[in-house]
This record gives structure tokens, C-alpha cells and sequence, in this order.
């Protein structure tokens, strides 16, 4: 996995259109992101039938329904686009569907007190992200627990604020380091704040290893209005940045990098302190 790994999330910005869906992929490859990520999600098992009985909003949710037999054409198009696809369960039966699809599974927040769906993701042997927001440290340190005795292995912990936006003053990103040193697994930030500043220093300052974030095209996706969508133009720019910023942080060995290794010989020699080695000055001599 590279590092720092990002996570492109269309979200229900797909409009349940599959040609959409792939334009998504494309755009999620053009501007440097390692995986894209989708929902899979029934509103019928997502919310209780004491809320959807009452409201039309959630029932309307239906509309944002990924088909499941796009689920072929998403991952050969990932792969295709050099990207790991994946896919967040948000029902039991999810889990079974999307493991001959996905790379690894995403567990949302609002999941993170389900046991039974940890456990499913478990099963399958394959690496889970695990988004912690809105829970306390009780909350994560059990989930963390359910996964490993189910024989999960590959965790990462996505510290996550479920705002939507979240303003920087809630980001609290310290609390990337917390998870890390409570947990000893890789932590990653989940963006929900379309700032620049902010996933720079999640990354730079607090060391996470992935950033997930959501994606919209072209203003016209369903969640887009919420505020917590970057566009591709907006977003290329920063992954840029921090790819360039990982480049230089280097292995942490103290040793000549090759830039220098040829004005090496042009340091003061010992015996006298003047510029270059005697054995350069010998050379000069002979010209």
C-alpha cells in the first residue's frame, strides 16, 4: 500500500448511472488517488421502518441505490485504471456479495457499533478500514476487539469527524496520534472538510497514512450540496502536493544523497582547512 494512500469515495454521487460510475473511476485515477470506493446499500435494511414509515426524505434515499450487478464492471474498470476497489456493506448479506469485488472493505461510523458486520469482514480475510466517527474510545477499543477475535487481520482505524462539512475547528487531528499509539494499527483521516490546510497536516504533521474523501464531479452528484465534496480540479492539486511532500521526507538515513555525492571532494581538507581535498588541489595542479 502506498503512503499516503487516498481513497476517492463517490458516495450516492452516481445517480445510479453506470456510465458515471466509471467516469468517477477515470477521474479517480487522473488526479493520483490509489482506490475509489462505493456504497452498497438497501434503504429497506439501512434505516428502521419506524423512520421510513414517517419519512419521505429516507425513503426517497432509495434513488441513491448502487445496482448490484454493477459491481462486475466496477472493479474490472478499477483495475483497468490501476485503482483498488472497494465498496462499504451496509447490510449482512453486503459482505457476501462484494468479496469476489473488492480488495478490502470500509465499514462506515455509523456501522462501528455493529458487531455482526465486523465480524462478517473478518471471515472473509481481507483487510477493513474502519471509520470511528462520533465514537468514543470505549466504543473503538470494542469494535478493535471484535475484529481481531474474529480472526481479522489488516486493520486500519480512519479517525473520522461525521460532519458534513466539519468546520476546522471540530477536526480534531490529533486524535490520528491517539488511535495509533491506543491501538497500534495504521491510522488514516477520513475527510469530511474540503480544506487543503486540513489534510496537509493530517498527513504532515499527524502522520496518517490514508486519506479517504468524498468525490463529486460536477456539482450535480446527490451529496454535492452538503458541502463535504471536493471536485477532481480541486483535490489533484493537494494529492500532488502531498506526493511530492512524501517524496521528501526520504528514508531518515543521514548519508550523501547523490546530489552531493560530486562536490563531496570540495569540502575543506583537514590538514588546513582550505577548499578542496588535497587530492582535487593535486589534480588542479596537473592542468
Amino acid at each position: 500500500m502506498n503512503s499516503p494512500y487516498f481513497i476517492a469515495e463517490v458516495s450516492s454521487n452516481h445517480a445510479r448511472d453506470l456510465g458515471r460510475c466509471i467516469d468517477f473511476i477515470k477521474a479517480s485515477a487522473e488526479i493520483g488517488c490509489d482506490a475509489v470506493k462505493f456504497q452498497l446499500f438497501k434503504i429497506d435494511e439501512l434505516f428502521a421502518p419506524e423512520i421510513l414509515s414517517k419519512s419521505e426524505e429516507h425513503r426517497r434515499r432509495r434513488q441513491w441505490e448502487l445496482p448490484l450487478e454493477f459491481l462486475p464492471d466496477l472493479a474490472k474498470a478499477s483495475a483497468d485504471h490501476g485503482l483498488a476497489f472497494t465498496c462499504t456493506p451496509f447490510y449482512l448479506k453486503a459482505v457476501e456479495e462484494l468479496d469476489p469485488h473488492v480488495s478490502f472493505f470500509k465499514i462506515a461510523s455509523y456501522e462501528l457499533p455493529w458487531d455482526a458486520l465486523i465480524k462478517a469482514c473478518a471471515a472473509t480475510g481481507k483487510p477493513l478500514i474502519l471509520s470511528t466517527g462520533m465514537a468514543t474510545i470505549d466504543e473503538i477499543e470494542h469494535a478493535v476487539a471484535v475484529f481481531h477475535d474474529a480472526g481479522g487481520k489488516g486493520l486500519t482505524l480512519l479517525h473520522c469527524v461525521s460532519g458534513y462539512p466539519t468546520p476546522i475547528e471540530f477536526c480534531n487531528l490529533a486524535a490520528i496520534k491517539t488511535l495509533r499509539e491506543t491501538f497500534d494499527v495504521p491510522v488514516g483521516w477520513s475527510d469530511h472538510s474540503r480544506n487543503p490546510v486540513i489534510v496537509s497536516q493530517a498527513l504532515n504533521h499527524w502522520g496518517a497514512s490514508v486519506v479517504e474523501f468524498h468525490l463529486d464531479l460536477d456539482e450535480q452528484g446527490a451529496e454535492y450540496a452538503s458541502g463535504h465534496c471536493w471536485l477532481p480540479k480541486e483535490i489533484a492539486p493537494v494529492i500532488a502536493a502531498c506526493r511530492q511532500l512524501e517524496a521528501a521526507n526520504g528514508t531518515g538515513i543521514k548519508e550523501p544523497t547523490p546530489a552531493e555525492i560530486s562536490d563531496r571532494i570540495w569540502r575543506a581538507d583537514p590538514s588546513d582547512g582550505l577548499r578542496p581535498f588535497l587530492e582535487m588541489r593535486r589534480e588542479w595542479a596537473k592542468k
